[in-house]
């Protein structure tokens, strides 16, 4: 798999475009069908102006390709495929999504098909895979919204899919209402309700799944008492509700914004935040890693402040592993 460095070879006109379209990569069936014949390609071979990359796919050059080279290699490999996935993703942001540039590529082919991926492809076989995919792109590759959505229903921590939800649509390449009608259209997701709250929230700011993680997850399971939901109170910006509101005065907000916030909205916050403390008052803002991804260390810490106004009950293990009382005594603050 050698490609990189330009061996200065001279080929025919057809054949030099498509190595261009290809980021240097041709399969040698393209190849032929641009005129070549199989010596003119074992010629090529020999003097290393076509290196093999995979089984009848070549690069014009030598070296290690880079990771275009290796997306196109891996299309070209398995004959009408498209990236899929986080190759997908990767191909429409460009090489600065995290974490993308890893060793395998992820290509997506008809279900009907079966074939062996060569060494360094993930290869899927996808229901209706013609209108999941942009065939006029170079590399062709999955839709950005479907892609996006594929690479969240695969994470396994709750907060990472939330990411990439978010990313997806801050960064406005897709909208939350064409990933919630994605959701809508596929027979089998697995926490649909949930994708689909957190989808809802993107679309119109509210964080319902936020306020339904933070009682389901945080305060319920930990033997925390139930706080007063959406108490309305008065403040210097006007009426305003509090999510949570604890005897005591401790008052914890839910703050479901995934996007950078405006700075009039901000200086709202804090001046609400601040109007309750000249009562006696304390706020708390959590977000969605404390809730979903940090719920009993959260938990062990609200307990605490909770003890501190006068609270005297006892914090509890949810499961096996629990950090909460841990966090709740000082040992840890997981």
């Amino acid at each position: 798999m050698l490609c990189g460095a330009d061996s200065g070879a001279v080929f025919p006109d057809p054949i030099a475009q498509v190595l261009t379209d290809q980021s240097g990569m041709i399969a040698r069936r393209q190849a032929l069908a641009a005129g070549a014949k199989p010596h003119d390609i074992e010629r090529w071979r020999r003097r290393k102006d076509l290196t093999i990359v995979h089984p009848g796919v070549y690069c014009d050059h030598t070296g290690e390709p880079t990771w275009m080279q290796r997306a196109w290699a891996a299309v070209l490999a398995c004959d009408r495929a498209a990236l899929w996935g986080e190759a997908a993703l990767r191909a429409h942001e460009g090489p600065g999504r995290p974490g993308s540039d890893g060793p395998l590529i992820e290509v997506a082919v008809d279900r009907p098909r079966h074939l062996d991926p060569p060494v360094g492809v993930r290869l899927q076989r996808v229901a209706r895979l013609d209108e999941r995919v942009l065939w006029h792109l170079a590399p062709p590759r999955q839709r950005y919204d479907d892609a996006a959505l594929e690479v969240a229903l695969a994470r396994t921590d709750k907060m990472a899919a939330i990411e990439v939800l978010a990313r997806a649509v801050q960064d406005r390449r897709t909208t939350a209402e064409r990933l919630v009608r994605n959701v809508a259209a596929r027979p089998r997701v697995s926490d649909r309700d949930w994708l689909g709250g957190v989808l809802r929230d993107l679309t119109n700011g509210t964080c319902s799944v936020l306020e339904h993680g933070y009682v389901t997850l945080v305060e319920r399971p930990h033997g925390l008492p139930t706080a007063t939901r959406q108490r309305a109170g008065m403040s210097s910006v006007g009426v305003v509700y509090r999510d949570n509101a604890y005897d005591g005065g401790l008052v914890v907000e839910l703050d479901g914004r995934l996007f950078h916030d405006t700075a009039r909205q901000r200086d709202a916050d804090f001046e609400r935040d601040l109007d309750l403390a000249m009562v006696g008052g304390d706020t708390r803002r959590l977000s969605y890693g404390q809730v979903f991804s940090r719920g009993c260390s959260t938990a062990g810490k609200v307990a605490r402040l909770l003890e501190l106004r006068g609270w005297t009950g006892r914090v509890q293990r949810c499961e096996p592993g629990c950090v909460a009382v841990a966090v709740f005594c000082g040992d840890g603050a997981a």
